[in-house]
């Protein structure tokens, strides 16, 4: 087991009509919050006004910020900023899924850092040393940016998808409400179950570390979003169900399943440069090259893969090679079963054989990074992944 430093500082209020109690927790943070959230969803199931009676109550001012969108826009962050410091924020405040989350986490960082640009602060060429409090009211299990210390915003205008790390990204608290998933679409559901699966695949398929009690957990985790992921699809008004799906999202990405061992999120990058390219929904993107990716890789991680398919699948063959594989094949089988791509072509962007070249690039940013702790990828043997991602 490798050393590491396990931090997760934000308080969560979990369960039925925790959005009730916004107000309360927020004032530890502040009195003049901007609001951040989506395209309206909140505002038609009423959830906007539920949380704005909550801050008022609380004695909170409130200035909105609408508009975020799925894979978050530097330059919609950049507008918030702008709001922000308009109105005197001293806390951002996300209603939503990741993406409003991610472009609460950037509007932090940028009002808080007036003199310096975003984009430099959010890919280091800047120093980040401060940033307002952020919350979140969690409404989709997905991204798990209400825990974690990550965030992403899409440059469009230079076509790029990036994260940035730090603990500034840590939400002070995220109020978890599982009732408010039953009125999401199945598809969205289903991309949100991939992404989680995919935070805690990341971290697992690293070779050479003994860490028992720590893969324990990933695979409990991704058991327990397997079987419950296939209930909420079919019937999201399964509040229990619901329930251990949003628990495992916050669980999934705040850097508890990789604890000894790290992470390597070489998939998330081929995905990365996907929706950067083509807008494409960030679970649809992880599932549509995972089982080339696997496929590539797998034979220099034999025992990791064939741990995870009988840990996870209960895939009982004796031989690690072909347990292996057929860990993998349940994997994509699983993700076609609740509506994923499961190949580049499933995804209806146009992606063509004339692209994978350029895609392979922006994922290794221009071939000056390796991808994978499996097997060091440079931009040709990402282009063969995605290669393979379109048969």
């Amino acid at each position: 087991m490798n050393n590491f430093t396990f931090h997760t500082p934000t308080e969560v209020i979990f369960g039925k009509d925790a959005e009730l109690q916004t107000g309360g927790v927020a004032a530890k943070y502040g009195t003049r919050a901007l609001l951040v959230y989506g395209k309206g969803s909140v505002v038609k199931s009423g959830l906007l006004a539920r949380v704005l009676a909550s801050l008022k109550e609380a004695g909170i001012a409130v200035e909105e910020f609408g508009g975020a969108q799925p894979n978050p826009t530097l330059a919609h962050a950049e507008e918030g900023v702008q709001r922000a410091l308009t109105f005197g924020a001293d806390m951002i405040i996300a209603i939503g899924g990741g993406s409003a989350i991610d472009t609460a986490k950037g509007i932090a960082h940028g009002a808080a850092n007036p003199g310096s640009k975003l984009w430099e602060l959010w890919t280091k060429q800047a120093p980040l040393t401060k940033s307002l409090p952020v919350g979140a009211v969690l409404t989709i299990p997905a991204a798990g940016s209400e825990m974690s210390d990550s965030a992403v915003l899409t440059n469009t205008v230079l076509g790029k998808k990036a994260g940035i790390n730090t603990p500034f990204n840590r939400c002070r608290f995220a109020v978890v409400n599982p009732a408010l998933g039953a009125t999401l679409p199945p598809y969205q559901l289903a991309a949100g179950v991939t992404d989680i699966m995919m935070h805690t695949m990341e971290r697992y398929f690293i070779p050479g570390i003994k860490c028992d009690l720590t893969d324990e957990i990933a695979e409990g985790l991704l058991r327990t979003v397997i079987k419950n992921g296939a209930v909420i699809i079919e019937n999201p008004a399964d509040y229990d169900a619901m329930a251990e799906v949003f628990w495992a999202s916050s669980l999934s990405h705040n850097n508890l399943t990789e604890c000894g061992r790290g992470k390597d999120f070489s998939v998330h990058k081929l995905g990365h440069a996907l929706s950067a390219r083509y807008g494409v929904t960030h679970g649809a993107s992880l599932a549509a090259v995972w089982g080339a990716w696997a496929e590539e890789l797998y034979r220099d991680c034999i025992p990791r893969f064939a741990r995870f398919a009988r840990s996870v699948w209960g895939i009982t063959e004796a031989d690690d090679t072909r347990a292996a594989k057929e860990g993998i094949e349940r994997t994509v089988a699983f993700f076609r079963s609740i509506g994923m791509p499961t190949n580049l072509s499933e995804l209806n962007v146009g992606i063509t054989a004339a692209d994978l070249e350029q895609l392979a690039l922006d994922a290794t940013q221009n071939d000056t990074l390796r991808l994978s702790r499996i097997r060091p990828l440079d931009a040709k043997a990402v282009e063969k992944i995605y290669r393979r991602a379109m048969e």
